[in-house]
């Protein structure tokens, strides 16, 4: 596994680099990695024996661990939480002791407050840990390409449908398939001028993975939009863009995925929207005149012009 900003900041992305490789670690792995997420500042206090007896695991399980992160000796891997652990503080105040779990107890009141601030983190390491180079390669596919075909199922199909209608409104030939069988006998059709961009949280869902795989070997340039790298759909991905979403109670993948998707397509759809600065706002005017009969204006309201930001 390899993580490209580690080299820069060790520290950085560590917390969102450990639960996006929670699916692919063993079971002892895991525990370990589960014990740092759950208190990264009390982890960073202990030493590698002291955690692998917490864990109940021996060092050289927590030392693979330090590998898969890609750091290479366990003090790294203690500064790396100490400086998390303090700058979530720092940012966050006691609200960075908010975990999103929901228990039996919560008012309503703790119940808003959980969910607003762990949508808020979510777009927020989406874009702190976004790989900006994978970025640039999307967009430049997605603005050269023939035809985007788009693969999402489940709540992942709602994003699919979302960046479907973006790219179409200003003037892409881009296809969604939420049908599984419908993205299989599209992707078929697929040549080295187009794109296939799959949309999976897990990066695990059968459905979306084999269009992409059949979309490769077409020779197309495939794209994969995911929580977890590695995962089983970045086999078939020739770029990886990854979100930084937070499962809690209630909220599994299908709702803590969405937030961070939506935000990473809309920073793919305004940067290809960007590419085509002039062609992209006469679209955009021409659709919103098409449909501006359709709206209710109260008498003497001026309607604003549209923008790349505004449907």
């Amino acid at each position: 596994m390899s993580h490209p900003r580690a080299a820069a900041d060790p520290a950085g992305d560590i917390l969102v680099r450990i639960r996006g490789a929670l699916p692919s670690l063993r079971p002892a792995e895991r525990r370990v990695a589960e014990a740092l997420v759950a208190d990264p500042g009390a982890a960073a206090e202990l030493s590698i024996s002291a955690l692998a007896r917490k864990c109940g695991t021996s060092e050289t399980t927590v030392m693979r661990l330090c590998r898969a992160l890609g750091l290479d000796r366990f003090p790294e891997l203690r500064l790396a939480l100490a400086r998390a652990a303090s700058r979530e503080e720092a940012q966050h105040g006691y609200r960075a002791h908010l975990s999103g779990e929901i228990s039996p107890t919560d008012t309503l009141e703790d119940i808003v407050k959980k969910i607003t601030f762990s949508d808020a983190r979510a777009i927020e390491d989406t874009g702190a840990t976004l790989d900006l180079d994978a970025l640039r390669a999307a967009v430049d596919a997605l603005a050269g390409a023939r035809r985007i075909d788009i693969y999402g199922i489940g709540s992942s199909a709602f994003v699919c449908l979302d960046l479907h209608q973006k790219l179409h409104r200003i003037g892409l030939l881009a296809f969604a398939w939420p049908d599984p069988h419908a993205a299989l006998t599209s992707a078929a059709l697929l040549t080295e001028q187009d794109v296939a961009l799959a949309i999976s949280h897990t990066g695990a869902t059968v459905d979306t993975i084999e269009p992409l795989r059949v979309a490769r070997r077409r020779g197309a340039t495939t794209i994969a939009v995911t929580n977890f790298n590695p995962s089983p759909i970045t086999e078939y991905a020739g770029v990886v863009l990854t979100t930084a979403a937070r499962e809690t109670t209630f909220r599994s993948g299908a709702m803590a995925s969405r937030i961070a998707q939506l935000a990473l397509v809309d920073c793919l759809f305004v940067a290809v929207a960007q590419r085509f600065f002039d062609r992209t706002v006469a679209a955009l005017e021409s659709t919103y005149d098409a449909v501006r009969s359709r709206r209710y204006a109260p008498a003497g309201r001026q309607r604003r012009p549209p923008s790349i930001e505004r449907g």
